[in-house]
């Protein structure tokens, strides 16, 4: 069994307290590893290294921060299978949903050693006199990053090496039940040549960590992606503390089948955005919202496609879905069933659970009186609601305290750019599931699903400060 030290300031490190904790595989219930966990000492010493480094970083030219992405998305090419083997082990990923991951991070860091030369400024004109007037964007400094476990090698790689990309450093606090991936990041940029300090990847269990970060005066801004309640109590630290923060948080996405959309292709739509990962994707389409002329089919046919669905072990090619993280959850999804049963739901498949392996569940004429309605259930279960018409459909997405992402499926072009325009969400795919993401777009949502994007140029943005400058041309006319 491997033991994984952390790393701080270029070097891995034991825990100062010597704490360990036990990485567990969830498809198993084995150790799958030893971690060590940081120390509030350990914490200030990689804060302390990242601060250390920051102003050499910062000065590097955009050519030497692009070389060390290209040559970390190069050695990660030639270990993809390496990093989706920790994907399965460790979260429980099926082998389809770990390569894909793996390989989107290997595109994600090509496309960050892009934006290394894509920081940019801007002149304006001026309405005092000889005046020049531009802006610049600077690196922040330190960055703080906490990542989930459900997709933990993207989504904390688009944390970092983005930030890296615009000249920051940064610690990295991986997910508990997640963090051996995010110390193989600190191996994939050591291995690439990263300098010291630039990049610290801290392990670190219980929650005083956030506070802990966020409240550092060296630290200049943090960057979250977890449940809502966390990135609310990290929001209120930072307001506190006057620090820039952004949120990716929870969601509970709606799909929208109208009555003239192909119901074979919607169902694949809708199964693949809900069961993808057993559902633990912030993204998913967990609220189907479906016109009533064809609301019976529909349900038909899902309840099928989610027979079809082998749950399993997740290193057989053929399983769908695997285990859940945390075995726990089983439960907290069986009250949501058992709620929606009580108040008028019907369940049309699942509703099962044997260990951490939930069965894809299909919940039917769901109102907005069941907890299952607007409450994330971040497992293999959807609820399907029946509407009389574009606009009920409309209006029942968007009752929501979510706004993360958002599908439709119509043949009526008209009509879906006009629902999703209105659609009160930060991301909208028509003719397609919610779940969608690419390296370089603008990640995030409104409303309780978070603040700010993530992706791109939209991460230089969140990531640099702007700093306005003129040059006086000859001499101002002072009144005094």
């Amino acid at each position: 069994m491997q033991e994984y030290k952390l790393f701080i300031n270029g070097e891995w490190v034991p825990s100062s307290d010597g704490t360990l904790a036990d990485d567990i595989n969830p498809a198993t219930g084995a150790v799958y590893a030893k971690v060590h966990q940081a120390s509030k000492r350990d914490i200030d010493a990689a804060i302390a290294a990242a601060d250390g480094a920051k102003v050499t970083w910062g000065k590097t030219v955009p050519s030497e921060r692009e070389a060390i992405l290209i040559k970390a998305a190069c050695i990660l090419d030639e270990r993809i299978a390496e990093f989706a083997d920790v994907l399965i082990d460790e979260g429980g990923a099926t082998i389809g949903k770990a390569m894909f991951e793996a390989s989107f991070v290997a595109n994600l860091l090509r496309s960050a050693a892009g934006e290394c030369r894509r920081i940019f400024g801007e002149t304006m004109p001026s309405d005092s006199p000889g005046v020049f007037s531009m802006t610049v964007r600077r690196p922040l400094g330190v960055i703080a990053g906490i990542s989930p476990f459900n997709f933990p090698f993207l989504l904390a790689m688009k944390k970092v090496c983005l930030a890296l990309a615009a000249g920051n450093t940064f610690v990295l606090k991986p997910a508990s039940p997640t963090p051996v991936i995010g110390l193989k990041i600190a191996e994939l940029f050591e291995a690439a040549g990263l300098p010291s300090g630039v990049l610290n990847v801290i392990p670190v269990k219980g929650s005083t960590l956030g506070d802990t970060l966020v409240a550092d005066p060296r630290i200049k801004m943090v960057t979250f992606t977890g449940s809502t309640e966390v990135g609310k109590q990290l929001a209120e630290v930072a307001g506190r503390y006057q620090k820039k923060i952004t949120l990716e948080m929870g969601g509970k996405s709606p799909l929208i089948v109208l009555k003239d959309a192909d119901l074979d292709y919607a169902v694949n739509a809708a199964a693949f955005g809900i069961f993808l990962h057993q559902g633990q994707v912030c993204m998913a389409n967990s609220r189907l919202i479906v016109e009533a002329e064809v609301y019976d089919r529909f349900c038909e046919k899902l309840a099928v496609k989610a027979g079809s669905l082998k749950v399993g072990d997740p290193r057989q090619p053929d399983t769908v879905i695997g285990p859940l993280v945390d075995a726990k959850q089983c439960a907290f999804i069986n009250s949501q069933v058992d709620d929606a049963l009580a108040k008028g739901g019907r369940v049309l498949f699942g509703g099962k659970s044997e260990g951490g392996f939930y069965q894809p569940t299909i919940v039917a004429d769901v109102t907005r009186e069941m907890r299952i309605f607007d409450e994330e259930s971040f497992g293999p279960v959807v609820c399907v609601s029946k509407v009389a018409n574009s606009e009920e459909a409309l209006e029942l997405a968007n009752d929501s305290s979510f706004g993360l992402s958002a599908g439709l499926i119509t043949n009526d072009l008209q009509k879906a750019f006009d629902l999703s325009l209105r659609l009160e969400s930060g991301m909208v795919h028509i003719n397609d599931c919610s779940v969608l993401d690419e390296p370089h777009v603008p990640f995030g949502g409104i409303k309780d699903s978070g603040v700010g994007r993530e992706g791109g140029h939209y991460s230089m943005e969140e990531m640099t400060e702007v700093k306005w400058i003129t040059v006086q041309m000859g001499q101002r006319h002072f009144p005094f």
